[in-house]
């Protein structure tokens, strides 16, 4: 971490630095896009653009497009505060080329650019991180403070290069985006479905600027508060295993567990000459529940003490709180108890398989699970800078940057424990959701079907972990531009980064068993969830389980009942690493003629060098007699990359432009990733257990990337673009799988465990083609005038050479080719507008064909391979204006209200989880003076 007298200094080099004037693009959040063209002098002519509404903020976003050299798309508040999203990545969905997912906890959370999620996120062009992450958590950034934000496919050597699939810049305000005093407020009353609760969205923004004897001065403040209850529900049946025909006994041998595409499913297969059915181990269902609160704000001061400089100070907030109870429910159903009685119930295969779909299960191991968990960070960015004109051609620019980001975590859980009489199964019901139901042995006087009875169940594991991750960091920046005339080069640009980042982890896992009847506990510490899944499916609705709440609330009662020591719930670091990064540029910008048609563009060169002293600890070592013990590991790691760049922009017409643009990204390993140890974990069900370790020699990840667009702009705002595009990739991290024995509990036995290791042991190539438009017809009868539409079209190719290993030994066995994670052959997006006067309406559709979301742990699953089905959704905006100053608008997200489902590689033999997410309603107002 960083002492004061660090940044002291840092702030001493930003002042003493200069600096280049803002980007070529500015939008004026008034109500216009102010537009320099890239290579002019800063003397020449702005073109301005007066734009309101809907409408208007695509004309912003559309010329931002058209002005930038770089291939970019963007999306611009209609005015402050009129984001009709909640955070960045709900706005961002309508975006060509971008694709999210993970609609849960009330809202998407999950932003790619063209499939991959590796996006590198700044805030006014400083790239930010939360806590020992790389990245931000983009939904954490309420879209309240947005002034715009910036879709950079393509990247000038004068941005960060990180980040393999893009840069997403978020613009917020500052006070000389406005020609005097604004201030507006604004408040949502938001309803979500399934939790049944109305929350606050509430923001507002002061902002004045004043001519005084010092020059120009302004101050604003913008702030963001957002709360949300959720409730998200999910039903699964777990892995499929390989069982012998003749007695149902689970294989643990002969067969590569694990194996990435599945084992043979024809009727009839053998298994060292037996005969085996493939089953599903578990079903289970989760209920979760939460409330989630997003406080953020943002300051700046700005001084113009005459034309030649201007000084800015920012600081940017946000924070993130949640807390949340999953009551689980969870069946082991591969026993092989009463088989006979099973196979005279009859077992129902899939024709043709020998993949069971239905049976009986005897003597069932249960589980439920009342699991609580906190989470909150607290991020904060200071920035301080100038920027000057030391002559009419000559601009400097210096920044220093001080980021500090924290993030807190606590975990507690407890099972209650039950051996149910029968269970009857169906892994796939119908469309992909499985049922199962209790039954009741006739020879007892307890109905064992009935899981709402505390008596059925007695207490088991109680876990009580925590965590706490640090991040800081100072960052320095010197950029300058130069106009020059030579040959065709207009502009020569410069800079240089350097960037001192630290990262600190700490944890703690304290677990132990203990079992107490429910009915012996107080009344209060256990309750009965109902309602589970709203009646989609044959599925129990209700069971009797541990109430999270208070077991979090009365964890110090707990944790001496459970036996747990003061060393047992001692927060621990887990590694410590400084990383020190620079990087320098030199650019030129070049403007000529080809064919008698303007050809300009950027071509330049960026090196970026990194050097990590780190620090890792094993907590749970142990020496040959048994005595644990802090292991402790120092190791060091550089890179350096040089990344050219090259973007041409060419004008066929005054309205038609082709773009090509040959750049190079890059992607800095996970510090987790880093750590030298390895960790086990003993299995959860029947099989092998579980141990993961880093790898202190990873490489970055490197990309080459080539971009060729075609862009037509007509009439007021009207566009159509298409773009073609690779993306090679080399070097990416994936896990390497070995089979280990290791004493895990300490009993003088070794366990197997199925070990991983990330390694820079895979390469991708991506290619697609991205369409889109924005149309808004002229000469429209009176009714539909001001009817419109914004469309685009996503896509994509892609291939991935991922490893495979024999879970028996460790081996490499060869590599799968197959998509890459997170890539969608197809996406879609239309939105339908209409404005008209005071009234403003948008409906938004997006669709995304199916993808390769994950694979399941080796000792999990067998195929291997998590798929998403084909997900949409369809959201709705209007706002209607009283008058100039008040505003009304109505909001609803997730309108389809689809089930979002998963599969192991074919949707029928290897279904898995089914989620319902929250639709949201919100009714807003917002006044602006």
């Amino acid at each position: 971490m960083f002492k004061q007298t660090y940044l002291a200094s840092a702030i001493f080099l930003a002042l003493a630095g200069q600096t280049t004037f803002a980007a070529e693009n500015d939008v004026n959040q008034e109500g216009q896009v102010e537009v320099t063209k890239a290579s002019a002098p800063q003397d020449e002519e702005m073109e301005i653009i007066q734009v309101t509404g809907i409408r208007g903020s695509l004309n912003k976003a559309v010329e931002l497009k058209r002005q930038n050299i770089q291939v970019v798309d963007a999306i611009v508040a209609e005015d402050i505060g009129k984001f009709p999203d909640n955070n960045v990545v709900e706005a961002l969905q309508r975006v060509t080329g971008i694709q999210v997912t993970d609609r849960a906890s009330g809202e998407v959370n999950t932003v790619s650019i063209r499939g991959l999620t590796d996006v590198t996120t700044t805030v006014n062009g400083r790239q930010i991180f939360t806590a020992t992450g790389r990245s931000v958590a983009i939904a954490d950034i309420p879209a309240a403070l947005l002034g715009s934000v910036e879709v950079f496919k393509t990247r000038s050597s004068s941005q960060v290069g990180s980040g393999i699939a893009g840069q997403i810049d978020i613009r917020t305000h500052k006070p000389f985006d406005f020609e005097g005093s604004k201030a507006t407020i604004a408040a949502k009353g938001i309803y979500s479905d399934q939790p049944d609760q109305i929350d606050p969205n509430f923001s507002a923004l002061l902002s004045d600027r004043w001519d005084t004897s010092i020059g120009d001065v302004g101050a604003m403040v913008n702030v963001s508060y957002i709360r949300t209850n959720y409730n998200d529900q999910s039903v699964a049946p777990g892995a499929g295993f390989p069982y012998f025909v003749e007695d149902g006994s689970r294989i643990t041998s002969g067969w590569n567990q694990g194996s990435t595409h599945g084992i043979d499913t024809t009727a009839g297969a053998t298994i060292d000459g037996k005969e085996y059915l493939i089953g599903r181990d578990a079903m289970f269902g989760n209920m979760l529940e939460g409330e989630r609160e997003r406080p953020a704000f943002n300051i700046s001061l700005q001084w113009a003490p005459n034309e030649k400089s201007e000084y800015t100070f920012e600081a940017f907030y946000n924070g993130y709180r949640n807390e949340s109870f999953n009551s689980m429910l969870f069946s082991n159903v591969d026993s092989s108890a009463n088989w006979l009685q099973v196979l005279d119930d009859g077992i129902e295969l899939y024709d043709g398989t020998n993949v069971i779909k239905s049976r009986t299960v005897y003597n069932a191991d249960n589980f439920t699970s009342g699991d609580h968990a906190t989470g909150s960070t607290d991020s904060f960015v200071y920035a301080l800078g100038g920027k000057w004109a030391l002559t009419d051609d000559f601009q400097l620019k210096s920044e220093v940057v001080y980021q500090q980001s924290t993030f807190e975590s606590d975990f507690t859980a407890m099972r209650g424990i039950a051996t149910v009489y029968g269970v009857s199964i169906d892994n796939n019901d119908k469309d992909g959701i499985p049922s199962w139901t209790y039954l009741d042995n006739p020879d007892t006087a307890l109905d064992e079907s009935d899981l709402t009875n505390p008596a059925l169940w007695q207490t088991a594991d109680f876990y009580d972990n925590a965590g706490k991750d640090d991040g800081d960091s100072i960052q320095w920046t010197l950029d300058g531009d130069m106009y020059v005339d030579f040959s065709i080069f207009t502009k020569l640009k410069f800079g240089t980064r350097f960037e001192q980042r630290g990262a600190t982890s700490s944890s703690r896992t304290a677990n132990a068993v203990k079992n107490i009847g429910l009915e012996d506990l107080d009344p209060s510490m256990y309750l009965v969830t109902s309602g589970f899944f709203e009646g989609r499916a044959n599925v129990p609705d209700s069971w009797a389980v541990i109430n999270g709440y208070n077991l979090y609330n009365n964890r110090k009662e707990f944790e001496a009942l459970w036996g747990f020591t003061e060393e047992d719930l001692t927060m621990l670091k887990t590694f410590d690493i400084t990383e020190k990064a620079w990087a320098g540029y030199a650019m030129a910008d070049f403007d000529t003629e080809l064919f008698g048609k303007r050809l300009d563009g950027q071509l330049g060169v960026r090196y970026e060098g990194t050097k990590a002293d780190m620090t890792f600890y094993d907590n749970d070592a142990t020496d040959e007699s048994g005595n644990s013990f802090i292991d402790i590991s120092h190791a060091d790691t550089s890179t350096s990359k040089l990344l050219p760049s090259l973007v041409m922009r060419y004008a066929l017409t005054d309205d038609l432009v082709a773009r090509f643009a040959y750049t190079e990204t890059i992607r800095q390993p996970n510090f987790a990733d880093l750590n030298s140890f390895t960790y086990y974990m003993p299995p959860v069900t029947n099989t092998d257990g579980q141990a993961n370790g880093g790898n202190p020699d990873l490489d970055p990840v490197t990309s080459k990337n080539i971009d060729l667009t075609l862009e037509y702009y007509f009439g007021e705002g009207n566009s159509i673009y298409g773009t073609y595009f690779t993306r090679d990739i080399e070097g990416l991290v994936y896990g390497s799988l070995t089979r280990t024995m290791y004493d895990s509990d300490g009993d003088g036995v070794e366990e197997p465990f199925i070990l991983s290791r990330p390694g820079n042991t895979s390469n991708g190539k991506l290619s697609g083609v991205e369409l889109g438009a924005v149309y808004f017809p002229e000469d429209l009868p009176e009714m539909l005038d001001g009817l419109g539409t914004q469309v685009s079209a996503t896509l994509l190719d892609s291939s991935q050479d991922i490893p495979e290993f024999d879970s028996a030994t460790g081996a490499k066995i060869g590599y799968s080719t197959r998509e890459m994670f997170g890539v969608s052959d197809e996406s879609y997006s239309a939105v339908l507008i209409y404005e008209k006067e005071d009234f403003g309406a948008r409906m938004s559709y997006t669709w995304r064909s199916k993808f390769l979301n994950s694979y399941d742990p080796a000792l999990f699953a067998t195929p291997r391979g998590i798929y998403r089905k084909p997900e949409q959704s369809l959201d709705f905006q209007m706002n209607y204006n009283i008058n100039d100053d008040l505003m009304i608008s109505f909001d609803a997200t997730n309108l389809l209200d689809d089930v979002y489902q998963e599969y192991y590689e074919d949707s029928v033999l290897f279904n898995r989880t089914n989620s319902i997410y929250t639709r949201t309603f919100s009714l807003g107002v917002r006044y602006s003076f």
